[in-house]
C-alpha cells in the first residue's frame, strides 16, 4: 500500500466493506502473497516476480503475509497464501470457496492491474459471480485503475462502490 497515493482512502473503504460483510454474515477471506525464506517459488521465467526476487529473498514469510491492522482478520477468518499474482494460483482459495459453497466473490485489492485483474479473470473462467468494489482497489497508475474499473472489468463483473455494495445488502 505504500506506493499508493490514496492508500488511506482505500483502507477506509475496505474496512467499511469488511464491517458490512461481518454484520451480514458474509464470509471475509483474505489472500496474501507469501514466499518461503529465500523465495524458492520464484522462477527466473516469471518476469514480474523474478525482477523482485533479490528484494524478496530476505523477507520472512510472516512479513510477506502482514495485513494492515485497520483491515486485519478476526478470529476464525481465513487467510490464504498465494504464490503468484492471481489469488487462486498457489493457494487453497478454490478449496475454501468450495467448502463454503461460495459462488459469488466481492473483490478488493492492490493492485487493480495485478491481483484484482488476474483474480477477476480466473474467477470469471471458473464461473463465479463477481462484484468489484472499485474504491476498494488501487493501482500505482490511476489511469490504469480507471480504465480497468470503468471499461474492462464491467465485461465480466458488477463494478460498484463500497457504499453501493453496503446499501444493496441491507
Amino acid at each position: 500500500l505504500g506506493r499508493m497515493a490514496d492508500a488511506k482512502a482505500v483502507i477506509a473503504g475496505v474496512a467499511k466493506a469488511i464491517a458490512h460483510a461481518r454484520e451480514n454474515g458474509i464470509p471475509v477471506i483474505y489472500v496474501t502473497v507469501g514466499f518461503r525464506k529465500g523465495a524458492p517459488e520464484i522462477s527466473t521465467n516469471n518476469k514480474t516476480f523474478a525482477a523482485n526476487k533479490p528484494r524478496f529473498e530476505n523477507v520472512s514469510p510472516e512479513d510477506f503475509m502482514k495485513i494492515h491492522p485497520d483491515i486485519a482478520p478476526v478470529e476464525g477468518e481465513i487467510v490464504a497464501a498465494k504464490r503468484r499474482i492471481s489469488a487462486f494460483t498457489g493457494s487453497d482459495l478454490a478449496v475454501v470457496l468450495s467448502a463454503f459453497d461460495i459462488r459469488h466473490l466481492v473483490l478488493t485489492g492492490v493492485a487493480t492491474s495485478g491481483v484484482v485483474l488476474s483474480t477477476l479473470c480466473e474467477a470469471a473462467d471458473k464461473d463465479f459471480g463477481i462484484t468489484v468494489l472499485a474504491d476498494g482497489c488501487a493501482d500505482p497508475d490511476n489511469d490504469t485503475h480507471r480504465a480497468l474499473t470503468e471499461k474492462i472489468f464491467q465485461r465480466v463483473a458488477d463494478v460498484i462502490t463500497v457504499e453501493q455494495w453496503a446499501h444493496s445488502h441491507k
